[in-house]
């Protein structure tokens, strides 16, 4: 039995274990959440099919977080880089579960203000984007589709700091709002880190990486098992702000963020959503590009099922990770 595990890569090995960590941290915190009466609340301009979902246990972030904690502590002895990956997910996870609260308190869909949320992702963007500039060679450098290889960028001061925490910030609020359907952000997620798993097999350098992003990713699975339509739990900001910086933060440290775009081509199309229909909303004086933003509900509004949303969107994510790593290559 012992050999049959030496024989299995240690990346699979450890997607499996959090897999059944996620799975077991489940069946206690979502009875514990009920007892704790921490629902969801429903923004009322939703559609009229989420209402039904109000009072669904919120927070459950915390399933993959655990598996993430827990792994990520352990491999930190043998190389003490992961546990940075593992600080700047909860810290994002922080400001995400404050913001929960406070939704939960006032019984309203509003937690933090604007500017306290953002000051929250910019301080732990902040101390991630310090340690990623002066301490590896991914915070100054940027790969580029087509060229192949990656650059140092000068002066790093001026270039790399802000555009590092830009990317912190941009994909964990990107994340946030793809997190409106059972499954949606934990399912694209899901590819997307296998995407980078896959990638960090280019470098032995990446090698910490590489067991982060398969850890992440076999927690979200379990956590998929609870959160699935009809979901039993939802990640709540707590676990999609945590997602969208340790995506983020893998970008960041391997130097592509842009292919984190590419791969991610659900994140950017939800955020863009949001953006277009804001400002042609000002624009015409009250008038709509879309049905509803972000992306997901515009389509919910054309008759499309819940889970057919998640799947489409979950293909066309495999299908842009595929375009992405072929980029890469």
């Amino acid at each position: 039995m012992l050999n049959f595990l030496k024989a299995i890569p240690q990346q699979v090995l450890v997607y499996f274990i959090s897999f059944i960590l996620a799975l077991a941290a489940g069946k206690l915190l979502i009875p514990f959440l009920r007892r704790l009466k921490f629902g969801q609340v429903i923004r009322e301009e939703g559609p009229q099919s989420h209402k039904a979902k109000t009072g669904t246990p919120t927070m459950g972030g915390a399933i993959f977080l655990i598996p993430v904690v827990i792994l990520g502590i352990y491999f930190s002895f043998r190389d003490i880089r992961i546990l940075w990956l593992v600080l700047v997910t909860l810290g994002f996870a922080v400001v995400g579960f404050l913001d929960d609260y406070l939704k939960i308190v006032k019984k309203k869909n509003e937690g933090l203000t604007p500017r306290q949320k953002m000051l929250g992702l910019l301080l732990v963007s902040g101390v991630f984007t310090w340690y990623a500039v002066t301490y590896t060679a991914g915070g100054n450098s940027l790969i580029i589709p087509f060229l192949g290889f990656s650059s140092p960028i000068y002066p790093t001061l001026y270039v790399m700091i802000p555009f590092n925490m830009f990317v912190l910030v941009s994909f964990t609020n990107a994340v946030n709002l793809t997190d409106g359907l059972d499954g949606l952000a934990g399912s694209v997620t899901t590819v997307v880190l296998l995407f980078f798993t896959v990638v960090t097999m280019l470098s032995g350098e990446w090698d910490y990486i590489r067991l982060f992003c398969s850890i992440l990713a076999g927690g979200i699975l379990g956590f998929l098992v609870y959160n699935l339509h009809p979901a039993k739990v939802f990640m709540g900001d707590t676990g999609s702000l945590a997602l969208g910086g340790a995506l983020a933060a893998v970008a960041i440290l391997t130097g592509t963020p842009i292919f984190l775009g590419l791969s991610g081509i659900i994140y950017v199309a939800e955020t863009l959503s949001v953006i277009i229909q804001v400002r042609y909303f000002k624009k015409t004086g009250g008038k709509r590009f879309f049905k509803m933003a972000p992306l997901h509900h515009h389509f919910e509004h054309q008759g499309w099922s819940e889970i057919k949303v998640v799947t489409i969107f979950t293909l066309v994510t495999i299908l842009s990770s595929v375009i992405a790593f072929l980029l890469l290559r």
